[in-house]
C-alpha cells in the first residue's frame, strides 16, 4: 500500500507543470474530445509507467546493494531540484497529427514521457519498492488525477493553480522522500 500511495502522491504533484499536462491542454484545446483524450493519456501511462517501473524494479533486483540504495535516494534529491525547473512544449511538440484524438495522444503521451521526470521518478520508484505493479497503478493514478482536469479545464486551470507554490512542495516531497532513504541506507532510521 505504501508503494501505491507514494507512487500517486510524488507523481500527481510531479505532474503539475509538466510537459505531459501542457500537451494534455494543447490537445484538450485541438480535438474538444476529452473522453479519447483521457483514455489515450491512460493507455500511454500505463504502457510507458509500467517498463519503468520494471525497468527500476530489476535493476534494484540485479544490482541490490548498499551503494545502489545510495544511488536511489541520490536520484529523488536530484529530482527535486529538477522538479524546480519548469517544463515547456517545443513547437513541435503542439501540432497534434491527423490520426484523431486517441491515437494522437496515445502516441504522444507516450514518447513525450521519455526521459521525462515522471517517468524517472517511476524507475526511482520501481527500484525502491520492487513492485512493479503498485508503482505502476499508482504513478499511472497520479498522472491521471493531473492530467484529467487539464483535459477538462485547460488553461483555466493552470491561470488559477500557482504553479511555483506547487513546484516548491513537490520539489520538497523528492527531497524528503531522498534523505529517509539515505538516513534509512545508512542505518539512521
Amino acid at each position: 500500500m505504501e508503494a501505491l500511495l507514494t507512487s500517486t502522491a510524488v507523481v500527481a504533484l510531479a505532474e503539475i507543470g509538466d510537459k505531459t499536462q501542457l500537451l494534455a491542454i494543447v490537445l484538450a484545446t485541438r480535438f474538444k474530445r476529452p473522453v479519447p483524450i483521457i483514455f489515450g493519456i491512460f493507455g500511454a501511462t500505463l504502457a510507458n509507467h509500467f517498463l519503468a517501473a520494471l525497468v527500476g524494479a530489476q535493476a534494484a533486483s540485479l544490482i541490490d546493494g548498499q551503494w545502489f540504495r545510495y544511488l536511489v535516494a541520490i536520484s529523488f534529491i536530484l529530482m527535486a531540484g529538477w522538479t524546480l525547473i519548469p517544463d515547456k512544449l517545443k513547437e513541435d511538440e503542439q501540432k497534434p497529427s491527423r490520426f484523431g484524438a486517441f491515437v494522437t495522444t496515445l502516441i504522444a503521451f507516450f514518447f513525450i514521457e521519455m526521459g521525462d521526470k515522471t517517468q524517472i521518478a517511476t524507475i526511482a520508484l520501481g527500484a525502491q519498492f520492487h513492485s512493479v505493479l503498485a508503482v505502476m497503478t499508482g504513478t499511472t493514478i497520479g498522472m491521471m488525477i493531473a492530467n484529467v482536469p487539464a483535459v477538462f479545464l485547460g488553461n483555466e486551470l493552470i491561470k488559477r493553480v500557482p504553479l511555483t507554490t506547487v513546484r516548491i512542495v513537490t520539489a520538497l516531497l523528492f527531497l524528503a522522500i531522498g534523505l529517509w532513504l539515505l538516513l534509512q541506507t545508512a542505518g539512521i532510521i
